[in-house]
This record gives C-alpha cells, structure tokens and sequence, in this order.
C-alpha cells in the first residue's frame, strides 16, 4: 500500500472533485441555516459529497452501466428518502418542500462534479442558491395575499 504522499492521480483528481462538490453547496447550506432552518450548513454539503462519491465509486475501473444505473438508482431514492424527511404537514400548511427540492438539487451537483461537469454543477449550484434568495421575497408576497383573501372568505 503506498504511501499517502505517493498516491496516485487519480486519487488527487477524486479529493479535488469531492472538494469542488462541497464548495458548491455551502453556499446553499449557509442560506438554509441563516433562514433558521433546520436542514442546513451540514446536511447539504454533505449530501453534495455523498453523491460525489457514490458516482466516483460507480464509475470505477470495472463497473459495468448496469452497476452504474443502480448506483444512480439508489442514490436518487436515498435523496428523496432525505428531501421527504425535510417536509412537515400542519393543518392545511405544507412546509420544507424548497428544502427538499435544493437537496435534490444539491444531490444532482455532486453527481455532475464527479462525471466531470462542473460547468453544469456551477449553474446548478447558482440557480439553487438565486431562486432560495430571490424568489423568497415574491413568495412571502403571494402568501400574505392568500392569506388576507381566506381571512375575508
């Protein structure tokens, strides 16, 4: 076994890809909690690495596509499995589904980080991050109206 020193390139390659994938949700991550959610600084860059690491590991020397699918396969449902943890139900209120959607999201930057698209994880990253921040402001809007308007029902 070589040394840590001594590993080869494509490990420094998987590390800085794995780093690359952190990096880009933390962004994400640092707006969850400052928004006071509960899912936030921790899970996203986290989810983003796993996923990162999963498709590193399914595009290995010797895995066959039907390997790969199943990986993805999994790694979708594990997402989702995460993303519905993340939604409450209250009476007639739904809340944390953006929640769930940006961890989708965060899920798919880490796998397009490992098959070498960091163009796409970047776009996807930014795209998350703009629709939380920006998008956030329009909806409280739409929220206040539709609850002025049951309240003169």
């Amino acid at each position: 076994m070589p040394f840590p020193w001594q590993a080869s390139h494509a490990l420094w390659h998987d590390l800085l890809r794995l780093l690359i994938a952190y990096v880009l949700a933390l962004p994400v991550g640092w707006h969850r909690e400052q928004q006071f959610h509960t899912i936030g600084l921790r899970t996203f860059p986290l989810v983003a690495v796993a996923s990162c690491g999963y498709v590193l590991l399914g595009t290995a020397p010797g895995m066959d596509s039907q390997a790969q699918s199943r990986i993805l396969q999994g790694l979708v449902a594990g997402i989702g499995f995460i993303g519905g943890g993340a939604i409450l139900k209250s009476g007639e209120e739904v809340h944390g589904t953006a929640t769930a959607a940006s961890i989708w999201t965060t899920g798919v930057i880490g796998a397009a980080v490992a098959q070498d698209r960091p163009i796409l994880a970047a776009v996807l990253a930014a795209l998350n991050l703009i629709t939380l921040r920006v998008l956030l402001p329009l909806k409280l809007k739409l929220d206040a109206r539709k609850k002025a308007d049951t309240a003169n029902d």
